[in-house]
């Protein structure tokens, strides 16, 4: 087996693929998969998309990467597309993973809380149930203490609330920001909620404490909006950006509304918004503001959840909530036992379904996913139902 070759860092299905279609892959024996994961909610244009293809091609045969020592055209037009979508005053920082960018934000954060370079404020606040990424900082940030076995000392100065509303009673003299995920992408697909959301912010602008959103998972599109924040009604104060972004090409983005908070030297990424990163992420966004503007994108996210809420009401005794927005949904299955057999009967009968948290089934599909390969999932999603309760 090849794979004796690599560190035991994921439980791998036994199926490797091919080629795909928009949501449809094969592997290597030809059996069809309809995907209802995007590769963790990354591939946002689908598989084999043409137009992509043809502009990763073409600066493939130019340019790939000159190093940011050097103007990168892509990438500037990359973050002024970004920054006109997301109607906020902001300045952009491209990273190569979410991780990269929420280190970044976490950068910006604490160089903010100094005054005449000696720190005042290093404090940041996030949720009990949050994900921020696998480095060191990025993980002590995140508000699941299960993963910080292992991998200690960490860094001082992160605090976790059980809840939106529990973050006030947490802030002191040290505190400099509170970072959150709209929807919680690996805590469960849970959305916060609104209201609660939009009085911390009104709150924390009023204290000059700084509003991180990490949008890795909620934005460019997979939402409904191009920002999730978008749907809150809120103007963070940074805001990251990635999976999606490149359609399946690594890159991410911190937005800084602090448009001077960095001075040369200050934070830096060899490959970050390179060439060829920076031409997909052009590509994606073209394709996916035509999409949008078209009412593609909400059409087929209607009909996406509509089906997903007549999947779940016909199994009462298995699925006990649905959660989510937009292209992140997630159905709250009884246990995880169950869920862990769901997703790997959901692999034998042809399509791809993922867990988030304990105990719910995550669906992020690509945001392009045409109404019949939502039908066929579906359609194979009840076989999986009944094998399971036969």
């Amino acid at each position: 087996m090849k794979q004796k070759y690599l560190l035991s860092t994921y439980k791998r299905q036994e199926v490797c693929f091919e080629r795909g279609d928009n949501a449809t892959l094969w592997d290597g024996d030809g059996k069809e998969y309809i995907d209802f994961a995007a590769g963790v909610a990354v591939c946002s244009v689908g598989h084999g998309n043409y137009r992509l293809a043809r502009a990763i091609s073409d600066q493939v045969a130019k340019i790939i990467h000159v190093s940011n020592l050097y103007r990168i055209e892509p990438q500037e037009e990359c973050a002024r597309r970004i920054v006109e979508l997301s109607e906020y005053d902001m300045r952009c920082f491209f990273g190569n993973s979410g991780t990269e960018v929420n280190e970044g934000a976490i950068k910006i954060a604490r160089k903010y809380g100094e005054v005449d370079g000696k720190v005042k404020r290093y404090k940041i606040i996030t949720l009990k149930n949050s994900f921020h990424g696998r480095t060191i900082t990025a993980l002590k940030a995140t508000g699941q203490v299960a993963k910080h076995d292992y991998f200690g000392p960490y860094p001082d100065g992160f605090v976790y609330a059980a809840s939106v509303e529990e973050i006030e009673s947490l802030i002191d003299e040290y505190t400099v920001a509170v970072m959150i995920e709209l929807v919680q992408g690996e805590g469960g697909v849970q959305p916060l909620n609104l209201v609660a959301v939009q009085r911390l912010a009104l709150s924390l602008k009023s204290k000059d404490i700084l509003l991180i959103v990490d949008e890795v998972q909620t934005g460019v599109y997979r939402c409904g909006s191009f920002l999730a924040s978008h749907i809150y009604g809120i103007t963070p104060d940074v805001i990251t950006l990635a999976k999606g972004l490149g359609g399946g090409v690594p890159i991410g983005v911190v937005m800084s509304g602090i448009k001077d908070i960095f001075s040369y030297g200050d934070h830096g990424s060899t490959f970050g918004g390179n060439y060829l990163s920076s031409a997909s992420a052009n590509e994606v966004l073209d394709i996916l503001e035509e999409y949008s503007q078209r009412g593609e994108l909400i059409d087929h996210q209607n009909y996406f959840e509509t089906s997903l809420e007549r999947f779940a009401s016909a199994y009462p005794s298995i699925f006990t909530e649905r959660v989510g927005i937009g292209m992140m949904q997630g159905l709250r299955v009884i246990d995880g036992n169950t869920l862990s057999k769901i997703i790997n009967i959901a692999v034998e009968t042809g399509v791809l379904v993922i867990k988030s948290g304990k105990n719910t089934l995550r669906f992020v599909p690509p945001l392009t996913i045409s109404k019949s390969e939502i039908d066929e999932g579906f359609r194979r999603l009840n076989l999986v139902m009944l094998q399971l309760t036969e």
